[in-house]
């Protein structure tokens, strides 16, 4: 697939494998905290095997360096754990080098040991500063290290899988990714904006599920007997299953067991917020239903501003991603949620009834998402016309249009965006800004002007191969509509199953490049707003032009469309303006020196280890910080 298809068609060979392999090592220990300089000697001995172990299905090498690595670090852990109880002096001038990414592999455990005693020096130095005392801070520590030994020991061949195909992946480029089937069913609902299940955020806290916070409207809030805050301990399906005791267990396994098709029944046992663990449960019982993601959809508030005496009503859109849920849609869901049906309505109400004078699109930290609803998108400010072209990885370019006459809004528009937009976001941002129907502002964005195509490996794999997995697996007694996780154990395998049959995941490939209709592409450049503002974001490490494997920018031929207003001189009299509020504005002041500020902190690679260095670092931050904010208050 790769090879044939991807857009660089680029060969799997010994330099691949050699790129692979440094990808693998470092995304195992990216700060050179764990292996020692003989392991990674070692290791070396692969860099030109990989691929031909890859076209032969033998994992055995990146298996072995991941069993290595995590040998080291439950040394590591243990060495840490052992240290928490020694004498510190924290009156000593020592410091300590969190950030080792550019140094050398240690080449001894006497070495390694000095870091990592080090490291335990500077979380209780940091813990002391904060004024907690001795014994709590050693309690503190002790449990934080034992929970991450407690989640190093629930990795699986999942997880390893996943990261190793990470690092192949985006050897090729960044974006053709591999997503293992739990990772692939997250990147589905965030798509679709919607979940079945209970309604509820998960997380693990001490080896308990707890409950973070609940969706308005779905089950959990429904039911008026779930909190935040309440731990789940047990989980059991239908009205007669037996239950099941989650402690302990990883997060996506507990969350795979609470998840499922809507109309079907769960229950749980609870243990309710500000309760003892040793308190008996309360036995819940759910419908599970479909879910909207409510908070990670499209939004509106109104603000108002004043010019020359004169308020003005903005309608502010805020776009976190370019989602939509094309399973509902396929089904005949004449309801079906997406971006644009979404902002078709925010815009509604801010014309007719909220009677806004300007529109302004955020999309900033959007990171795209679904290439027709950005086409759609584009539709509902312009008139109709192409939005977008693509080139395929034959070479044929194709022009994406918006058929549909007529414009949801034809007032003044702004879009924001900032170094995170990207993809769709860029697609929607460019066109807007070569249609000349509104200003640009805020920082270039990412980048990112690749077409990826998702593919189901189960698809993809002659079906007589799952038939014989199926056989091989107990998870073919009875057929189920339910995603469950089996492991193997004897070997300790992990493989998810759905309906009965093994799920391989999905690979997303990179099979074309996007194009603005001006013919330049935003692969590599972005979209270069109007009206430039600081960026909190170092522009030198995030970003397209930061990734060694990335496409490069090039132009095609324009397509044929019709620009709606000449802008320019708008343009120029804005910036006059915005660049005159900004000479007097004390906020703006404020935020060209955090910049630079973090800039500086960024470039940091060692903190102090005494601590009146470190509480004299952290009262003048602090102080810096109230006479800011008093500053701001005074100007008010």
């Amino acid at each position: 697939l790769i090879e044939n298809y991807n857009y660089k068609q680029i060969k799997i060979d010994d330099s691949i494998s050699s790129i692979v392999l440094d990808r693998y090592i470092k995304a195992l220990d990216p700060s050179k905290y764990y292996f020692l300089a003989s392991d990674i000697k070692e290791f070396d001995k692969f860099r030109t095997s990989l691929d031909d172990d890859f076209k032969n299905g033998d994992l055995s090498v990146p298996f072995y360096i991941f069993n290595v690595y995590l040998k080291r670090y439950n040394e590591r852990i243990d060495y840490s754990m052992a240290q928490i109880k020694a004498k510190y002096d924290f009156n000593q001038n020592d410091t300590y080098v969190y950030d080792r990414e550019k140094m050398p592999w240690i080449t001894s455990t006497t070495a390694l040991d000095d870091i990592w005693k080090k490291r335990v020096k500077y979380e209780l130095v940091n813990l002391k500063v904060t004024g907690a005392d001795a014994t709590k801070n050693i309690e503190t520590l002790t449990k934080r290290y034992q929970g991450l030994k407690s989640q190093a020991a629930k990795f699986n061949n999942q997880d390893v899988f996943q990261i190793l195909m990470d690092a192949f992946t985006e050897a090729i480029d960044p974006h053709t990714n591999y997503f293992n089937p739990r990772n692939a069913e997250s990147f589905n609902q965030e798509m679709s904006r919607s979940i079945e299940g209970i309604g509820a955020t998960l997380q693990l806290d001490n080896e308990v599920t707890k409950i973070v916070s609940i969706v308005p409207g779905g089950p959990a809030f429904k039911s008026k007997q779930i909190n935040a805050g309440d731990r789940i301990i047990g989980v059991a399906q239908g009205e007669n299953g037996e239950f099941e005791d989650i402690i302990g267990w990883r997060i996506d396994n507990a969350v795979s067991k609470i998840k499922g098709p809507k109309g079907t029944t769960v229950r749980l046992k609870i243990i309710p917020v500000g309760q003892d663990m040793s308190t008996k449960p309360v036995i819940i019982t759910l419908v599970r239903e479909k879910v909207i993601l409510a908070d990670q959809s499209a939004k509106k508030t109104v603000k108002t501003v004043n010019s020359d005496g004169k308020p003005y009503k903005i309608g502010i859109i805020d776009v976190p991603g370019f989602y939509a849920d094309w399973e509902a849609a396929r089904a005949g869901d004449k309801n079906y949620k997406s971006t644009t049906r979404d902002v078709r309505l925010l815009i509604d109400t801010l014309k007719n009834i909220d009677k806004v004078d300007a529109i302004v699109v955020d999309l900033r930290a959007n990171g795209g998402g679904s290439l027709p609803e950005a086409i759609d998108l584009t539709g509902l400010f312009i008139d109709k016309g192409p939005v977008v072209q693509v080139k395929e990885y034959n070479r044929e370019v194709s022009v994406n249009s918006d058929k549909d006459p007529g414009a949801a809004w034809s007032g003044p528009l702004g879009v924001m965006i900032d170094r995170l937009s990207a993809s769709a976001s860029e697609i929607f941002a460019g066109a807007i800004q070569d249609y000349g129907r509104g200003v640009i502002m805020g920082t270039q964005t990412y980048g990112k002007g690749t077409v990826q195509r998702v593919i189901s490996l189960n698809e993809m794999i002659d079906s007589s191969i799952l038939q014989k997995m199926m056989s091989a697996m107990a998870a073919n007694k009875a057929k189920t509509n339910t995603t469950t996780v089996k492991e193997n154990k004897n070997t300790g395998t992990v493989t998810i199953v759905k309906d009965g049959v093994p799920q391989l995941g999905q690979l997303n490939l990179t099979m074309g490049k996007f194009y603005r209709i001006n013919g330049s592409s935003t692969q590599h450049k972005g979209v270069v707003p109007d009206f430039n503002f600081p960026s909190i974001y170092p522009l030198d490490k995030i970003g397209e032009d930061t990734e060694p494997s990335a496409l490069p920018f090039d132009v095609i031929k324009p397509s044929n469309f019709q620009s709606v207003a000449n802008l320019t001189d708008v343009k120029a009299n804005l910036l006059k303006l915005h660049n005159e509020r900004m000479a007097k504005s004390l906020d703006y002041k404020i935020l060209e020196e955090d910049i630079i500020e973090s800039k500086k902190r960024d470039g940091e690679t060692s903190i102090t280890l005494n601590e009146a260095k470190l509480k004299a670092e952290r009262d003048a931050l602090e102080a810096k910080s109230y006479e800011r904010l008093n500053k701001l208050r005074a100007s008010r």
